[in-house]
């Protein structure tokens, strides 16, 4: 049974809903939200460039380093989905604080650790622990916001999304080469104790409607084994030949039987641990799938574009962080008229152009080549900002706003869960791909060069300056990297009709767009 129920004595009629309370500063929560936002999502990407410091100073292989990102990653991906049955049971402002609080003891535990077993178990506490916090950020700010504001605060939260994995490799690099990779780790502690303590006396007294709903260990079970083993493959497949492997066939397996059940019972479960009926609503599932397919390939780009500056132009990691860094600064400058002026729009429309920007670069990508430089690669990361300020915010208002007032934090949670599995496929078949097609363009470029032609290695003899073992080197990294730019470009031009495609399931949607918390409508496209 459900009620309503407040961490402090009754306060005036006005906060007898969450919609109604207003915290006594509104600014300072929301830097507390958007700081503990932020330093999650951080975390996803600041660890990437410290693993070879990391994995020597703890005395790891390589691959073992490849478990502090997995880790992280696969208890996160558990935990997303469990957000609003956490909610449910205990509140959303002892939910955002006791995240925090607990992901600020997890980053020290990682900190401290002095083994790679070690650090791999406090990463997978802090991952399980993040899960919650983005999808509970996004339930509080829309709800301490009046109706015509709430578009600002989905805004931020879409600025943050975007801005803070771009930062992380260059911050986390920087942080290692100029102090030491413990850290990374470390900066999250003040950060994550001021949040959850300006959050929680702001959101004191916060009404909350909390109910008691039975444990569905079937939903947890089934949940745990299916995404953890289809997380798990989706990291290692690449390095295991997929199903050239007996573990990735295992997985497979696993992940599949675990998921069917988890779908079919959580649907046919009086009370799931994770609300599939959520999909009924129409612009939540038309958002959703929206935000899965665009954040999938805006993922294989930033997946994509850092590889192929290291690989084939041979920039270091922080060289290409700074290449890649320019598609952060136009959502930061637009995102506060984004947030004030989208409502005056259809938003579907707005949706549509970003895509068609995020489109432009992707074909834009498609022509470049080997000789490019590095202002061409920054231009066009500048100019991909235009489509990604006004892709989150208006998607995610879409998927948001025929969602219940009580189904927002489950809402949240569960968009993000997909969406991060999204990213993960994306992240899996964008290597595979390129490193599959840069193989057969290989194989193309080579299959007319032949040893036993006179003028071939005399052309190998001059580029090796009269070394022929040096010149077929040369040679060969030559075409490698040859094979590489044209499989990098197929996947680009592919991207570009990925995203262009993403438009037509934005027009599924049907507006009002105004999230249901209460008051009047925010606007909306018409």
């Amino acid at each position: 049974m459900s009620t309503i129920a407040q961490d402090a004595p009754a306060g005036p009629p006005a906060a007898a809903s969450p919609a109604a309370f207003r915290p006594p500063n509104v600014a300072l929560t929301t830097l507390g939200l958007a700081l503990a936002s932020f330093m999650q999502v951080l975390d996803t990407t600041i660890a990437n460039v410290s693993l070879p410091t990391i994995s020597g100073n703890l005395g790891g292989s390589a691959n073992q380093a490849t478990w502090v990102i997995t880790s992280f990653a696969v208890s996160t991906a558990i935990a997303l989905p469990l957000t609003g049955w956490l909610a449910r049971r205990f509140g959303e402002r002892k939910l955002f604080v006791w995240s925090t609080m607990a992901f600020v003891i997890a980053s020290f535990l990682c900190g401290i650790a002095n083994s790679m077993g070690m650090l791999v178990v406090a990463r997978a506490l802090q991952g399980f622990v993040a899960g919650p916090m983005y999808p509970i950020t996004q339930a509080l700010l829309l709800s301490i916001y009046p109706p015509a504001k709430r578009g600002q605060a989905i805004a931020l939260l879409a600025m943050v999304t975007v801005v803070a994995p771009i930062a992380g490799p260059i911050l986390g690099g920087w942080i290692t080469d100029n102090y030491s990779w413990e850290w990374i780790f470390f900066v999250n502690v003040p950060i994550g104790i001021f949040a959850s303590l300006v959050v929680g006396r702001q959101l004191k007294g916060r009404p909350e409607r909390l109910e008691t709903p039975k444990m569905d260990y079937i939903g947890l079970a089934t949940l745990v084994l299916g995404v953890g083993a289809l997380q798990i493959l989706l990291d290692l497949g690449n390095d295991e030949d997929w199903f050239a492997s007996q573990t990735i066939v295992v997985l497979a397996i696993i992940a599949a039987i675990s998921l069917a059940v988890f779908v079919i019972w959580e649907l046919t479960d009086k009370d799931p641990i994770v609300n599939l009926r959520l999909f009924r609503h129409r612009n939540f599932a038309a958002g959703t799938l929206a935000m899965v397919v665009a954040y999938s390939a805006f993922f294989s780009v930033g997946i994509l574009v850092p590889l192929w500056l290291q690989r084939n132009l041979g920039y270091t990691a922080i060289w290409a962080g700074f290449a890649t860094a320019p598609i952060g600064i136009l959502p930061v400058l637009l995102t506060p008229f984004v947030g004030k002026y989208a409502n005056r729009f259809d938003l579907r429309m707005l949706a549509s152009v970003a895509f068609i920007a995020m489109s432009f670069t992707s074909f834009a990508r498609s022509h470049f080549n080997l000789d490019v430089n590095f202002e061409h690669v920054a231009w066009i990361q500048l100019f991909q900002g235009v489509g990604v300020a006004l892709f989150f915010m208006p998607v995610l208002q879409i998927l948001l706003s025929d969602l219940e007032p009580h189904e927002i934090a489950a809402g949240s949670g569960l968009a993000t869960f997909v969406r991060t599995l999204g990213g993960s496929f994306a992240a899996s078949l964008t290597t595979y791909a390129w490193s599959e097609r840069g193989a057969v363009h290989h194989a193309h470029l080579t299959e007319k060069i032949s040893t036993q032609d006179p003028a071939t290695l005399q052309s190998v003899m001059q580029l090796g300056g009269g070394d022929l073992q040096r010149g077929a080197a040369l040679l060969e990294r030559m075409i490698s990297n040859q094979a590489a730019q044209i499989a990098f470009n197929e996947i680009f031009h592919l991207l570009g009709i990925i995203f262009l495609c993403v438009i037509a399931f934005v027009w599924i949607a049907k507006p009002p767009f105004a999230a249901k918390l209460g008051g009047a409508p925010a606007g909306g496209g018409h």
